[in-house]
């Protein structure tokens, strides 16, 4: 019997119209998808397939263990993530192993701070696993400020939230061009780093670029809430034109 390949398929930041032509193929021919989720969450890949996926396709959900429950720091962090990888790509095995191919949907780019990659780096090299590239989220984001987010030689920087204060503000300092992802909790972190940094007034938060519910505003006018996981702040570049 024939193994099944494993499609990481990039969906793109949100709108299916942004979707290449190969995954929007791939997502509709599909007999098996698996998607990530927190528990009790739909997931937010599968909420972009919606209307696209056969009825009679088996879906695979793999719910998060933990999510912010434990700081990363904590080693069974790790611990458990690296459990719950393990046995997704168990259950995709077998599936492949009995001939069958899946698709496994994923956010933005596959290979740009994905989940799939943890289960890349388990799959690839016994079986067929391709990866379906795709526009980042965000790209979707510094589009939807209406401004370009680098100009000449600047220098662009990508920064986690997750990161620690001082290890953010002397990245966002040195940088040009600014993109800062996993905002959620981190919100007040992030505000206090890009002060230390100078670059507060000039940030625009953009939340759940190129979908339905899409906002942007200056962070200055953000006020004090708490922003969603999918959000992201830029600085714009001001470098060199003709």
């Amino acid at each position: 019997m024939t193994s099944g390949t494993v499609y990481g398929v990039g969906l793109g930041p949100g709108d299916q119209d942004l979707m290449s032509v190969r995954a929007d193929r791939l997502v509709r021919t599909a007999r098996h998808v698996a998607f990530f989720r927190k528990a009790g969450r739909p997931g937010q890949a599968r909420q972009i397939v919606n209307g696209m996926i056969m009825d009679t396709a088996i879906e695979f959900p793999m719910e998060y263990p933990v999510t912010t429950e434990i700081p990363l720091s904590d080693p069974r962090y790790n611990e458990i993530l690296s459990q719950f990888y393990t046995n997704c790509t168990a259950h995709i095995r077998s599936l492949t192993d009995a001939g069958e191919d899946v698709v496994v949907l994923c956010e933005g780019d596959p290979f740009f701070y994905g989940s799939f990659m943890h289960l890349y780096t388990r799959l690839s090299g016994d079986i067929d696993v391709q990866v379906v590239p795709a526009i980042t989220g965000m790209s979707g984001a510094w589009t939807a400020t209406g401004a370009p987010i680098t100009w000449g030689d600047d220098i662009l920087s990508v920064l986690m939230g997750t990161l620690d204060e001082g290890t953010l503000a002397s990245n966002m300092a040195n940088a040009d061009a600014l993109v800062v992802m996993k905002i959620g909790r981190n919100i007040n972190k992030v505000r206090r780093a890009l002060k230390t940094a100078g670059k507060y007034d000039a940030a625009y938060l953009i939340e759940y670029a190129t979908m339905p519910n899409q906002t942007v505003q200056k962070l200055t006018d953000a006020g004090a809430k708490v922003t969603p996981y999918f959000s992201i702040i830029v600085v714009h570049g001001q470098g060199r034109r003709p």
